[in-house]
């Protein structure tokens, strides 16, 4: 039987009426948000989180920006996602002020790098630190891991892993991930180069939705190998970004409930707006484990036009390869 299926029988073997399974879907209620454990770091981590990249972007003004973040802090999400790349830095920019005035101490931060070599590397954390006026990051990933040679290249002598580690061992870092989502192959290969350095990593993010199971998937690929590692899940793109909506087969709601069902440690959402951070935030008190019979209904309604990639343009085209169209950023 697969680790999906096992996972799901759990889930409703042990549903009692409408309260939540504690020990699958963790134990701590915050505001109504359920809280889970991230990995083997035993960190709490809110079952949503918030997408750093649509907090920078045109239409949304910085006053906006600040006033999602806090909100959420003030809800009960405790996690922050962004990128040294993300609207030019704009997005880090943002949320640096919205950190302020005490909001730090209620955030677990992350963000994320593309530098591959040492010296790029070092460059880019000093500027997320300067942008997010913060003196630590709690997380710090590997940004887009699409490519079969970035494994190898972080890995080197004089590589990005020296630089985050160093940071780490100055206390400017907690822990260490990627993040990628082109090919579950490559994320594979990531780990197993993680493993051959006698290094094993604290999360790994990937996209997770109701078109990613039927299409060369990272649920069915990558998530047994994080499960067994005990590293913690952090599930992106639940909605495609927001062509998986276009699709007209599933609603939001269905979609972040999907993710949340899977053993995610975080969902992270793009929130452009008062309105989508409440449906958020709706989404994650509202949550129950679905049983089989639930999944496989939901599962049903995508089948069918999940299966050439269409919806999933992050693997199936360059649309949301920032370093592609940068290579630059790599070093």
């Amino acid at each position: 039987m697969s680790t999906r299926r096992r996972f799901l029988g759990v889930a409703a073997a042990t549903m009692i009426g409408a309260r939540i399974d504690r020990q699958a879907f963790g134990a701590d209620i915050k505001n109504g948000v359920p809280m889970r454990t991230l990995g083997h770091t035993g960190e709490k981590v809110s079952v949503v989180g918030i997408g750093g990249y649509h907090l920078g972007s045109p239409g949304v003004d910085v006053e906006e920006s600040i006033r999602i973040v806090r909100t959420a802090l003030d809800h009960g999400i405790n996690f922050l996602d962004n990128c040294w790349d993300y609207n030019a830095g704009e997005s880090e920019l943002r949320m640096g002020k919205a950190l302020q005035d005490g909001y730090r101490q209620k955030a677990f931060l992350m963000t994320k790098i593309d530098g591959r070599n040492r010296a790029t590397a070092e460059k880019q954390i000093h500027d997320s630190l300067q942008r997010l006026q913060t003196d630590r990051i709690d997380l710090l990933q590997f940004h887009e891991v699409i490519r079969d040679t970035d494994p190898d290249r972080i890995f080197a002598a004089g590589g990005a892993l020296e630089a985050v580690l160093e940071a780490k061992k100055a206390g400017k870092v907690r822990f260490i991930g990627f993040t990628g989502h082109k090919s579950p192959d490559i994320h594979l290969k990531m780990l197993a180069t993680a493993s051959a350095h006698q290094f094993t990593f604290d999360s790994v993010q990937m996209p997770l939705n109701v078109m990613d199971h039927h299409f060369n998937s990272f649920e069915a690929k990558v998530l047994p190998v994080l499960q067994k590692q005990n590293i913690g899940v952090l599930g992106m793109k639940p909605m495609g970004d927001h062509f998986i909506l276009q699709s007209n087969t599933v609603t939001a709601v269905e979609c972040l409930h999907y993710a949340m069902n899977l053993p995610t440690s975080v969902v992270i959402t793009g929130c452009d707006s008062l309105k989508i951070l409440q449906q958020a935030l709706d989404a994650a008190r509202s949550f129950q484990p679905m049983g089989k019979e639930e999944v496989a209904a939901l599962l049903a309604k995508t089948a069918k036009v999940a299966q050439s990639g269409e919806f999933e343009m992050y693997k199936t085209s360059h649309h949301f390869d920032g370093t592609y169209q940068n290579p630059q950023w790599l070093g």
